[in-house]
């Protein structure tokens, strides 16, 4: 179901006049029962789908006031004014004619003429108020419209303007960026080509190449081999000189023996 705040506004407006061509029109009804019907619409109808082909409900009613406002401009103005405006001009004929009556011949009593004056005022009333509640020119509510409509494009575009203006600066920035993360990223490959070179000659120098542990290995064992070659000269010393103070010892025991051997044999002759 089709839904609208209230009659006031201009979809709601426009969907009053539909129903009035509806009853007027399409069911042929008459013109008090239609001033009645569409009243009553005015101030207090909700559901307006059994005056109408579309079904549409009235969120919010307007009350007598607004609502006999609404009707006044919208049905008695707009579709009805020629008619009250004839019979004003009638009114207006009739008087005329009794005041020319009565200036002419005085059979026309004064009360005709005082009742001719009474009509013609009430019909005027009646039209002024009638006036006074003049419906929303539809052409400058769409002049209105048009002019919001166009208000809006140019904010519109001034803000695609702004926004297409932003959106090159940020462009521009991003290329700006691109280019700084691009000389980074091949300064960054330079320092990692130095890097692993760094770590490759750090690593050489922590690990020595096989040749060179080959050779360290031989050293070593050739240090071995000469550490076993001074301890057995070192040993071998060792019992050239026990020797030597044992050949010194018995040279030495040889001499005092023969030397005791000698005095004893002398004092013996």
């Amino acid at each position: 179901m089709r839904e609208i705040s209230t009659l006031s506004s201009l979809e709601g407006r426009s969907i009053l006049r539909d129903i009035f061509r509806e009853l007027r029109f399409e069911r042929q009804m008459g013109t008090a029962k239609i001033l009645a019907l569409t009243w009553r619409i005015c101030i207090r109808e909700r559901d307006l789908q059994k005056y109408g082909k579309e079904p549409i409900r009235v969120l919010h009613v307007l009350g007598t006031i607004s609502g006999t406002s609404l009707w006044l401009e919208e049905i008695v103005n707009r579709f009805f004014f020629s008619t009250i405006n004839s019979f004003v001009y009638i009114g207006a004929a009739v008087l005329l004619v009794t005041i020319g009556l009565r200036r002419i011949n005085d059979v026309v009593p004064d009360w005709i003429v005082i009742s001719s004056i009474c009509l013609e005022a009430f019909l005027l009333s009646i039209m002024f108020f009638i006036m006074y509640f003049s419906p929303i020119d539809e052409d400058s509510v769409d002049e209105q419209a048009e002019k919001e409509q166009s208000r809006e494009l140019r904010d519109l575009i001034r803000e695609v303007g702004e926004i297409s203006r932003d959106y090159a600066s940020v462009a521009v920035r991003l290329e700006q960026i691109t280019d700084a993360l691009h000389d980074m990223g091949m300064r960054q490959e330079a320092l990692i080509s130095t890097t692993k070179d760094a770590v490759l000659i750090a690593s050489q120098a922590v690990s020595p190449n096989s040749e060179l542990l080959q050779s360290m290995q031989d050293t070593s064992h050739q240090l071995r081999l000469f550490s076993n070659v001074v301890s057995q000269l070192n040993i071998s010393t060792e019992a050239l000189r026990r020797e030597e103070i044992e050949f010194a010892v018995r040279r030495e025991l040889e001499k005092i023996i023969a030397d005791t051997v000698t005095s004893g044999y002398v004092k013996k002759n």
